[in-house]
């Protein structure tokens, strides 16, 4: 009886911990409906175009494309240079004093991959997602609007990139070190090898990278497309056997569903950093695999 309430404590203490940073992370449809004119505040509608129709009053369209680039080597989802993105921001309004606010129209990790680019130009503290995105406003029917909000470039200081990127030789150097774990958070039919990602052209090997563990993007979110609890999400880890304090590399098929996992991750209090051009790079570099 003694050995629960202890195990207990311990569990409560861990998930009493990654509060904080969770409830940093992440807003809820009410505190945004409260907060829309704010006058510092800058909100990222993330989806293709035709989800943009109809947005959150003031919302700025933003895609992939807009904050990413495709590297010498073919890489498709790369992180841009300081200079670039520093435009790129400043273009969506993003200033010094901007609180800025990240939604996802349709897939989760379109949205966190925004919010992992801010935290890589080092304004993660001034970032949050909106729980639920797009979906959970419009089931709580709350206003919309088609209307494209003028924006004036934001007054932004030069970027301090944050080193939150690895690469294929640090994952391959440092996955079975203790204190590193890989995260592959594919799903389960691209781990296992009994599907390969890529394209006809470009196929990516079938399998995962040795040493890593599965934590899918699926694990992320609930069937209504709200954010998991912290029990969920800290159970998921442990099922994967990720131990607390290791430092996490994910990595996914191209770096997006990645950045869901590192989210979660990071909302646990576990500290990862993400493989930028993940399972596509590891696949051209011929680098070994198992299934």
């Amino acid at each position: 009886m003694k050995f629960r309430v202890l195990a207990a404590a311990i569990v409560l203490g861990i998930l009493t911990a990654a509060a904080a940073p969770r409830e940093e992370m992440l807003v809820s449809t009410a505190w945004l409906a409260a907060h829309t004119n704010d006058p510092d505040l800058v909100v990222l509608h993330v989806g293709p175009p035709a989800t943009y129709a109809q947005h959150i009053p003031g919302a700025r369209h933003v895609t992939l494309a807009d904050i990413s680039v495709t590297s010498e080597s073919g890489g498709t989802l790369e992180m841009p240079p300081a200079d670039a993105l520093h435009s790129r921001l400043s273009q969506l309004g993003i200033g010094d004093r901007s609180r800025i606010i990240v939604y996802y129209a349709d897939t989760v990790q379109s949205a966190t991959r925004v919010v992992f680019t801010l935290e890589a130009a080092g304004l993660g503290a001034r970032t949050s997602l909106l729980n639920g995105g797009l979906p959970a406003w419009q089931r709580e029917q709350r206003p919309l609007s088609s209307e494209v909000p003028t924006v004036q470039v934001g007054s932004l200081s030069p970027l301090k990139m944050k080193d939150v990127i690895v690469d294929a030789k640090f994952v391959e150097e440092n996955a079975a070190k203790a204190g590193y774990a890989v995260i592959d958070a594919r799903l389960p039919e691209f781990y296992s090898g009994a599907k390969s990602g890529g394209s006809a052209e470009a196929p990516h090997k079938a399998g995962h990278i040795p040493a890593a563990k599965n934590v899918p993007v699926t694990t992320l979110t609930d069937e209504k497309m709200s954010i998991q609890p912290a029990t969920s999400l800290q159970a998921a880890f442990d099922k994967a056997g990720v131990k607390r304090g290791d430092k996490l590399m994910v990595y996914c098929h191209i770096g997006q569903q990645a950045t869901a996992i590192i989210f979660a991750a990071r909302s646990l209090g576990y500290d990862a950093v993400l493989y930028d051009g993940s399972f596509e790079d590891w696949s051209r570099k011929d680098l070994p695999v198992e299934k």
